[in-house]
């Protein structure tokens, strides 16, 4: 039974037990069909004798609050609907959010597993069926092992030192990224190692620039912190350089793969930035969320990889490359403020699951990722050119689509007169999940267009589910 029962001194104990078993089911924090203890047990716990329970429990049966089943238990009765909610008093406060929140806007949704339609093109997401569970589960079961023969301690902020090494060696060796193990943080995603870069360096009122259009939780998390929030154009070389505001503390960008449009920031503007940069003392944020998936032409350098003055903090994330329920990011943060880096994690959340950092980094250590990213790099390179097909042969009269050279995704324009609500809810009857752009946007000039996610779409599913979309978009 979960629920508090507490008794104030030993006078008329039964109606004490009575009111509050009673006032709980009424409120319904004792749904109907919930178990309750033996009249036995629940003397014991409250410290009262048995009488005094059994008394209680035949009144709530005999009022139809509870019903006795022989040989199994006393259970809340069904069919019992719940009170609702008392009315507050006049004049009685009740605690209000910090005004800031009325500015913050709301972040991305996500479907519930049970609400995903056949055909779902939701950005972000992997095809769990191309992860080998074998290799896995042997690094889950070392890491429980040796965790269950340390002590029972606090683990470092900066997250277990197994995976920290995993990571540099990963980022060293696949994105340039020149650092030690001890310079990488452990993080609960990419938005957690965002925000503390946020932490570290806003002050409210500060402005800090993000990238028009771009990911919508970057600019909540900045907006709680009370900063002034300046979106900057990108065009076909990514990020305005020319367009940033002068007093700007923060740049948020992601130079590999733009998000949502895909195309790659060009070396002459990554170049600008880390100038910029320079001559202000401002941190650029670089999140690196799924450059490990490229398909055309040499890989394209990590904007930290050309950082020689420390100005940029660089974020990855394993949600895009193994599964988002994994929740494991890092950052590498640069030599000034990698104490400042360590604090605010410690303060946000000490540490995160230990045993989870620990079995990715042995999955790290033995090259099995690396194993995993060739793998399903050849199913997700199949995947694409099967969408790219159709958005460039049967739907190019409807889309145009922004040919990406690497990620999961890809975004597609509207041609005109088609509006993306209509688009979407039309797709929806027939079971395809589509998505939009305009909510990428934070000013006025939104564009219309649809978001692809094919990382969770085999090609068969591509192939069908556009070919019903183009019957629709012919009506």
């Amino acid at each position: 039974m979960d629920i508090q029962l507490t008794l104030a001194g030993r006078r008329d104990l039964s109606g004490q037990v009575y009111q509050q078993l009673r006032m709980a089911i009424v409120e319904g924090r004792l749904a109907p069909g919930s178990r309750l203890p033996s009249t036995r047990d629940l003397a014991q716990q409250l410290g009262v004798s048995r009488k005094t329970t059994l008394e209680v429990y035949e009144r709530l049966v005999a009022e139809g609050f509870l019903e006795g089943r022989t040989g199994d238990g006393t259970f809340v009765a069904e069919g019992l609907a719940s009170a609702p909610p008392r009315k507050r008093a006049r004049g009685q406060a009740e605690p209000r959010p910090a005004r800031i929140w009325k500015r913050v806007p709301e972040v991305l949704s996500m479907p519930k597993p049970g609400e995903r339609p056949p055909y779902d093109y939701l950005g972000g997401v992997t095809d769990k069926a191309l992860f080998l569970p074998a290799p896995w589960r042997r690094c889950v079961a070392h890491a429980l092992r040796t965790q269950l023969r340390g002590r029972g301690i606090y683990r470092d902020p900066a997250g277990e030192q197994e995976l920290r090494l995993g990571i540099a060696r990963y980022v060293g060796f696949s994105r340039g990224v020149a650092c030690n193990w001890q310079e990488v943080i452990a993080t609960q995603g990419a938005q957690q190692a965002i925000d503390l870069a946020a932490r570290v360096m806003v002050n409210p009122g500060d402005t800090v620039a993000v990238e028009e259009p771009g990911y919508p939780p970057v600019r909540a998390s900045l907006l709680a912190l009370g900063a002034r929030v300046v979106p900057v154009r990108v065009d076909a070389e990514g990020l305005r350089v020319d367009l940033l505001p002068e007093q700007a503390r923060l740049v948020y960008v992601t130079p590999s793969h733009q998000f949502p449009l895909g195309m790659p920031m060009s070396l002459e503007r990554r170049l600008a930035l880390l100038e910029w940069a320079r001559r202000r003392g401002a941190l650029i944020v670089e999140d690196d969320y799924d450059g490990e998936f490229r398909f055309e032409g040499r890989p394209v350098e990590s904007l930290k990889s050309l950082d020689r003055e420390g100005v940029v903090a660089y974020v990855g994330t394993f949600s895009k490359t193994l599964f988002p329920e994994l929740r494991v990011g890092y950052v590498v943060p640069p030599a000034s403020l990698a104490e400042a880096f360590l604090k605010a994690k410690q303060i946000n959340d000490w540490h995160g699951c230990s045993l989870t950092q620990a079995a990715l980094g042995r999955y790290l250590l033995d090259g099995e990722f690396g194993r995993h990213v060739r793998r399903v790099q050849k199913h997700y390179a199949l995947r694409r050119e099967a969408l790219l097909k159709h958005l460039q042969g049967p739907l190019a009269p409807w889309l145009e689509p922004i040919a990406p050279v690497a990620g999961i995704h890809l975004a597609a324009f509207l041609r005109s007169g088609f509006m993306e609500a209509d688009v979407i809810e039309c797709a929806r009857g027939a079971s395809i999940g589509l998505y939009g752009i305009a909510g990428f946007y934070a000013g006025r000039q939104a564009k219309q267009g649809l978001l692809f996610g094919y990382g969770d779409m085999p090609e068969k599913a591509i192939d069908t589910s556009l070919a019903m979309l183009r019957a629709l978009l012919e009506k």
